[in-house]
């Protein structure tokens, strides 16, 4: 790929970051003869400046494993990568050494881990640990960082900002350390913010304030998201497209809309059809049959094919690939029944 200025990359057209073709695999260290475990099976995703792109699937399908190897947070060993790039502004971030990634993270791409109690350490106040990443990205005296961490603190919505600076993780509430984690990852003012199931375990008015938090931030510094969630009903009004996963592998991507109007592949439409209708009590909640593939010996084709009430032999057959194909404007499916015109 052709070298790109980094201006260029203000270009709501130009990719900021891209994912092609990765493939990530676990080895069992205590059973090294067993099959690797293949997480990650070939996904391309790509996210565009100012973008809030959705990665959504069940638990284990691969989505943040996809997502913190564009930072090389996959631990090697057990992980591994088989294949693919992860390109940022063109440079394939999985050939960084070590000085390069340290660099890239938290400066360009930080992320907000999923659970902010194990994520922060306990026997450090809330400030020294603000205050360490921005000493560690910004060339400041403590004071100026002091400074710093009381502003991120208060934009973020922590009350008494000069006071809680002293205050210990388990002394905030889930929902406060989870402001925490995003003040700390905005700080530097990233290009893309990954944020892993940031409102997973939180009370659904805490879910709110939290994703408004992240809103407002976006418009206010222009940053792209990266947005994990297993919950549908989360993303309908907060990200611009949505990329499903399943088993390491994407069967669809779409605009936000057009994938809840419009879905084209059962997985997808089995996920909607899971989210509880609050106005229609009678009906019993849907549940998808069956359990997801053992990944270290993955099923043929097509992998929720096993699962899909719309299978056929084809769907698990080598001989058909699964293939993400456009079927429409900006897009794409991995279901040969919708890409073939069986289904609609």
């Amino acid at each position: 790929m052709a070298k790109i200025d980094k201006d260029e990359y203000l270009d709501p057209t130009i990719p900021l970051l891209e994912v092609r073709d990765l493939a990530v695999s676990f080895g069992n260290p205590s059973s090294p003869s067993s099959p690797r475990v293949q997480a990650v099976a070939g996904v391309n995703m790509t996210i565009y400046p100012r973008q809030t792109l959705a990665v959504v699937g069940e638990s284990g399908c691969g989505k943040s494993v996809t997502a913190m190897s564009t930072m090389q947070l996959v631990p090697r060993p057990p992980g591994r990568f088989d294949g693919g790039k992860a390109l940022f502004r063109g440079d394939d971030v999985l050939e960084f050494n070590e000085r390069q990634i340290r660099s890239l993270r938290g400066d360009d791409i930080a992320m907000i881990f999923q659970e902010p109690m194990t994520s922060l350490n306990p026997v450090y106040t809330i400030g020294d640990q603000i205050m360490e990443a921005i000493l560690l990205h910004q060339k400041v005296s403590g004071s100026e960082a002091e400074r710093i961490a009381v502003e991120a603190m208060r934009d973020v919505g922590i009350p008494q900002p000069e006071q809680r600076l002293k205050s210990y993780p388990h002394q905030f509430s889930g929902g406060m350390r989870q402001r925490v984690m995003i003040a700390m990852a905005l700080i530097t003012r990233p290009e893309v913010l990954i944020s892993d199931e940031p409102t997973t375990a939180l009370d659904v008015t805490v879910q709110a304030q939290i994703l408004d938090i992240l809103q407002k931030r976006r418009a206010e510094l222009g940053t792209s998201i990266i947005f994990i969630t297993h919950d549908l009903g989360v993303v309908s009004g907060f990200c611009d497209r949505v990329h499903v996963m399943y088993a390491g592998k994407t069967l669809e991507s779409a605009p936000t809309r057009k994938l809840f109007e419009q879905s084209k592949h059962p997985y997808t439409q089995a996920l909607q059809s899971s989210i509880p209708a609050l106005h229609d009590k009678e009906t019993a909640l849907y549940t998808i049959p069956g359990s997801p593939p053992d990944l270290s010996n993955p099923p043929r084709g097509c992998p929720f094919a096993p699962r899909c009430e719309h299978a056929i032999p084809a769907c698990s057959s080598d001989e058909t690939p699964m293939e993400l194909k456009p079927i429409g404007e900006e897009h794409f499916s991995a279901c040969i029944r919708y890409q073939q015109g069986d289904l609609s």
